[in-house]
């Protein structure tokens, strides 16, 4: 059966790592290469997102803090049974290199802050429709370079998040392996539990289902509302038992 997969955060931490994880992907040069005039558009607005979040948080010292808590977990799990001592050793590995790798200052992503071309532009990327061609003729003869000067430009300021994304991914994998899905039934569309030690809600509805969760919460506490789509208020509350798929992580 196919599903559709909601997450929900239950602190500001693994908010800020979500966010993060989807204004990555954004950036995705097949994106950017497959159209560059229009495809700029998406890749500017996360490639600057980044550095905001990055900036007004300190996303690097979370990842330190969950790295460490990684590390020290999987050096127990590598002496338990029944383990793939292999893998828990790559990974192990990979942790142990992403922390050395963050902990060198200034980080690299920094630099982005520095580049030329992405701090003349970067300010009007921040005004709605402040990026049009006309405002910006330093953007407009950048995508008129050749695609491999383009090319070299993208992969350049992505390398200087290449840390990050790792450390992001590896951290975002364990947590999601937390907790296998279980089948739940809610009573009249309402289903509510404790949320202590959770860190990440993460919600399968079929596709073929013509309700979706809504969800609010925190570390002590968690509801999840089912919605209906409603052509006069936008949505409206289900009142039927629904069944989906949980994992609490």
């Amino acid at each position: 059966m196919t599903t559709v997969l909601y997450e929900h955060p239950l602190n500001e931490r693994i908010r800020n790592y979500l966010k993060l994880e989807q204004l990555f992907a954004q950036t995705n040069l097949s994106h950017l290469q497959n159209n560059i005039q229009t495809g700029h558009q998406v890749f500017f607005n996360a490639l600057f997102a980044i550095i905001d979040t990055l900036e007004r948080n300190d996303i690097r010292g979370d990842l330190i803090k969950d790295l460490e808590k990684l590390e020290h977990n999987l050096g127990k799990w590598i002496d338990a049974p029944n383990i793939d001592v292999s893998a828990i050793e790559v990974n192990l590995q990979q942790t142990k290199g992403l922390i050395s790798q963050l902990k060198v200052t200034p980080p690299l992503w920094c630099q982005l802050k520095d580049d030329k071309l992405l701090s003349s532009i970067k300010q009007r990327f921040a005004i709605q429709g402040g990026s049009s061609s006309f405002d910006l003729p330093q953007l407009q003869f950048w995508l008129h370079q050749p695609i491999e000067r383009i090319q070299l430009d993208t992969e350049y300021w992505l390398s200087l998040l290449t840390q990050i994304i790792s450390a992001l991914d590896l951290v975002l994998k364990f947590i999601r392996q937390r907790a296998a899905f279980e089948e739940i039934i809610s009573e009249n569309g309402f289903y509510q539990a404790n949320g202590e030690g959770l860190l990440l809600l993460r919600i399968k509805v079929p596709q073929s289902a013509d309700y979706f969760p809504t969800v609010s919460g925190n570390k002590f506490r968690y509801s999840i509302r089912f919605m209906l789509p409603c052509e006069e208020a936008g949505r409206r509350y289900s009142n039927q038992n629904t069944a989906f798929q949980l994992a609490r992580c």
